[in-house]
C-alpha cells in the first residue's frame, strides 16, 4: 500500500523560501510521475510541478523559475524547493504519485497535505 507523508509547510514573508518533503513508502517508480499540487480556499486543486522516473520535470507557468521539484531515489522522497514566494502561493500543498503530468484525476495516491502561508 502506498503511503505519502508530507512535511515542510509553514508561514513565511513574501520573497522567502520553503522546502516541502514527501516521504513515499510502498511506491515503485515505473513510467508514472510524482507531482505537487496545491489548493487555495475556494479554488480547485491545481498542478504545480511534476517529475518522472527519468528525472524530467514540468512546471506550471505560475511557479516556473521559482520552484524546483526533485526526488531522492535513496530516501524515496520527493521535494519541492520554493523560492521567491508570493502571497498568491498560499495554499495547502499535496504530493501525489502514480499519475501523469499535472492532471488531478490521473493520480490515485495522495499525501495528507501541508499548509503554506505567504504574507505580504
Amino acid at each position: 500500500q502506498v503511503q505519502l507523508v508530507t512535511s515542510g509547510g509553514g508561514s513565511v514573508q513574501s520573497g522567502g523560501s520553503l522546502r516541502l518533503s514527501c516521504a513515499a513508502s510502498g511506491y515503485t517508480w515505473s513510467r508514472k510521475c510524482m507531482a505537487w499540487f496545491r489548493q487555495a480556499p475556494g479554488k480547485e486543486r491545481e498542478g504545480v510541478a511534476t517529475i518522472d522516473s527519468g528525472g524530467s520535470t514540468f512546471y506550471s507557468d505560475s511557479v516556473k523559475g521559482r520552484f524546483t521539484i526533485s526526488h531522492d531515489d535513496v530516501k524515496n522522497t520527493l521535494y519541492l524547493q520554493m523560492n521567491s514566494l508570493k502571497p498568491e502561493d498560499t495554499a495547502m500543498y499535496y504530493c501525489a504519485a502514480g499519475g501523469v503530468g499535472l492532471v488531478v484525476s490521473f493520480y490515485r495516491n495522495w499525501g495528507q497535505g501541508t499548509q503554506v502561508t505567504v504574507s505580504s
